[in-house]
């Protein structure tokens, strides 16, 4: 009995990677050269996420400041600081969160934001990314898509590179931002390292 529906997950998440390759191939490129530009000009990576998108934003600032596949030296990465009393998708005061005070603090300009969330319209999202502009830094966002919706976002720059997840179920949008994230690593470290 619970067979069919434990198969039924490893079938919509397989025709759902195989759907979003060809549309999410070009933004994960453009992120990763966004993000090799700014590490070699010696610039740093900051990584958010929160809720169930903090797991894949620390295991890119792993990958980043230690290694994804293969050696070689670390690269300035952060992950910004979650308040763990409000790990959840709401909160009270979002342009409060320790997030965006550490943007605000130690960004600088040509530094590159990386930032999960399941959600386009996050106000998290929104306040993080916004701190960044006013630290003259890209975004470069992972999210999912609102049920009936486009992948429409509350706040872009020019700079910014956005990575819609097709989807509207978090569990599907956990496993495509982590399938992108791998993909990132590797086009990071092919471009660092060659083939």
């Amino acid at each position: 009995m619970l067979e069919p529906r434990i198969q039924q997950h490893f079938f919509e998440s397989a025709a759902l990677s195989y759907q979003a390759a060809e549309g999410m191939a070009r933004p994960i490129a453009d992120a990763a050269q966004a993000i090799v530009d700014c590490v070699t000009a010696g610039g740093r990576v900051w990584v958010h996420g929160r809720g169930i998108a903090q797991a894949p934003a620390q295991l890119l600032g792993a990958a980043l400041s230690g290694r994804f596949e293969r050696e070689r030296p670390g690269l300035a990465a952060m992950v910004l600081a979650v308040d763990p009393l409000l790990l959840s998708e709401a909160r009270a005061s979002d342009a409060d969160a320790p997030a965006v005070t550490q943007l605000r603090v130690l960004g600088q300009a040509g530094d590159v934001l990386v930032a999960f969330a399941l959600r386009p319209d996050d106000a998290l999202l929104a306040a993080v990314v916004g701190a960044a502009h006013e630290r003259e830094m890209s975004a470069v966002v992972l999210a999912g898509r609102e049920p009936g919706s486009g992948a429409a976002h509350p706040v872009t720059a020019e700079t910014d590179i956005w990575i819609t997840i097709p989807h509207e179920r978090p569990a599907r949008i956990c496993e495509l931002q982590l399938l992108a994230l791998h993909a990132l690593c590797d086009a990071v470290d092919l471009q660092l390292l060659g083939d």
